[in-house]
């Protein structure tokens, strides 16, 4: 009679590691970086000189066309630029006819007012999801279903994590797992690495693909001005492929160490194999028989259970983020492959603005489907904004020193310096370059919400000059930022993970590289097709 996998207690490990009395150097966090680059772009503006180029009727640069102009801005000027330079990227107003940024001119929108309180109702409806419980037990149920098929677990969790990545960003919020999966992978006779890049790894595809994900696309399409659904063909095939490779990727690690534990790249700690079993013939995995042993009540105790309330919620979630890729994606261009084609009469054709006014409604649905009670409810509204000013912060920084550079005009100087290489390229070697050059931004400002405000002005005309798509573009930016997040040291992400599943940072590296190898040369195989066809 086959017995319910037996998992270890968990560990100390498993708590946030106390910080060390003297923490010594640490790379400094995007608000900091961006504090400097902004004082550095303001010296810059003395130096570079001001220049610009003739803009067509969509107010893009024409190439070719660029010359020296006068700033005409006196040393006051600048210094107030620069003292107002995170309030102009909030809600700074571009002057119709200079094309100066200020926060009492009159004209359009500069800043990334939008943007910022869309950050906030969607940290807002993050939190209130997670305060019901629900998406804790769904996952936990799903583990405990799947925990003596160690391969389907694997796919199973992978691809959850992936899901909510791409749509959402889901990255972070994976720190909470690692209690369940550690053990339940060390039960079925994997090591722990297996479990680190489950969760990280997985999560980290998601977002590296991201189809929708409102902190990386959407940051970006906003900067580009293109619509969120711009190139989702792209990057949602883009996501499938770089999905499955990398769970076959962790699966067929995870047998090795199955079939033969010193196969495993970072070992075993002591109590670690005391109730993993051997594989099945079929290599399926999965413990045949062990002795009861206290553990997870997810993972010993019975499956949670899911009451109608948590189905209500996931239910509410999932039709959520359902209802937001239907109001972006501009389907007459997506149906027809017409870029400039007439828009469908149900074709919403949302931005930011609506985004955010969702996102706060649906918050709102949740929490009284969860009965919060009007107290709690706010409070966790409240909270959630709160818990993700930081983001939405490091968007008006490096909104802030792009309106310093417009106002000292040396923003068409900088294209201007680059243009020179763009001309003539290849459209597919474009895109690939774009990838590439962003790697070193993306270790930088490990932030996809401030690289993508702080590269796309640049990247964006460029695009247009090399005839590459923006929506290409944008992939392959985000696709860089991903990418490195998936193994830089300056994540919480990852070292965090490495931290809390007790696996030293540099196994951790040796197992992830052959994939970040391989996820390379696919995503430069991605990018330079999708501009090849667009």
């Amino acid at each position: 009679m086959t017995a319910p996998p037996q998992v270890p207690p968990p560990e100390p490990p498993f708590e946030e590691p106390a910080p060390h009395k003297r923490a010594g150097l640490r790379f400094p966090s995007a608000l900091t970086i961006l504090a400097i680059v902004t004082v550095a772009v303001w010296i810059l503006a003395f130096v570079i000189p001001s220049g610009a180029y003739d803009r067509n009727a969509d107010g893009a640069p024409v190439e070719g066309t660029y010359h020296r102009v006068d700033s005409g801005q006196s040393f006051v000027d600048r210094l107030n630029d620069l003292f107002l330079s995170p309030v102009n990227g909030l809600y700074g107003i571009q002057d119709a006819k200079t094309g100066r940024v200020g926060p009492s001119l009159a004209g359009e929108l500069y800043g990334s007012a939008g943007v910022f309180l869309f950050v906030l109702a969607i940290g807002a409806f993050i939190t209130v999801v997670f305060a019901t419980g629900a998406l804790d037990r769904g996952i936990g149920l799903l583990a405990h279903r799947l925990r003596e098929r160690g391969a389907l677990l694997i796919a199973g969790v992978m691809t959850v994590f992936s899901v909510l990545g791409t749509v959402e960003g889901f990255a972070e919020e994976t720190l909470g797992f690692y209690g369940l999966i550690v053990p339940l992978m060390l039960a079925l006779g994997y090591d722990r690495l297996v479990a680190t890049g489950t969760i990280i790894v997985g999560a980290g595809i998601g977002v590296l693909c991201s189809t929708v994900n409102p902190f990386a696309t959407g940051v970006a399409s906003s900067a580009a001005d293109i619509s969120l659904g711009d190139g989702i063909v792209l990057r949602f095939v883009m996501w499938l492929v770089l999905t499955a490779v990398s769970i076959l990727y962790v699966v067929r690690y995870g047998r090795r160490v199955q079939r033969d534990p010193s196969k495993s790249l970072t070992g075993f700690l002591p109590g670690d194999r005391d109730h993993a079993q051997p594989a099945p013939a079929d290599g399926t995995g999965g413990p045949r028989e062990a002795d009861p042993a206290p553990g997870p009540p997810a993972a010993t105790d019975g499956p949670p259970e899911l009451t109608g309330t948590h189905k209500l919620v996931l239910t509410l979630l999932t039709l959520v983020f359902a209802f937001m890729i239907f109001s972006v994606v501009p389907w007459s261009s997506a149906l027809t492959g017409k870029a400039d084609a007439t828009p469908y009469g149900w074709e919403l054709g949302w931005s930011f603005p609506q985004l955010a006014a969702l996102f706060l409604v649906a918050a709102v649905l949740v929490g009284v489907a969860a009965r919060l009670g009007e107290a709690e409810l706010s409070s966790t509204i409240i909270q959630g904004a709160a818990d993700f000013i930081s983001p939405a912060l490091v968007i008006v920084l490096a909104r802030g020193v792009t309106v310093i550079m417009n106002n000292s005009q040396i923003t068409d100087t900088v294209l201007h310096s680059i243009e020179g290489v763009v001309r003539g390229a290849p459209s597919a070697l474009f895109a690939v370059l774009v990838f590439v050059v962003n790697l070193p931004l993306a270790f930088l400002i490990p932030s996809t919400s401030g690289h993508a405000t702080l590269a796309m002005p640049i990247l964006a005309p460029l695009a247009d000059f090399a005839g590459v798509s923006r929506a290409v573009m944008v992939t392959a930016w985000q696709a860089a930022s991903g990418w490195m997040n998936l193994w830089v040291p300056t994540t919480a992400v990852t070292i965090g993970g490495v931290a809390l599943a007790k696996v030293g940072y540099n196994k951790y590296l040796r197992f992830v590289a052959p994939l970040l190898a391989i996820l390379f040369v696919l995503i430069c195989a991605f990018v330079a097709a999708g501009a090849a066809l667009t």
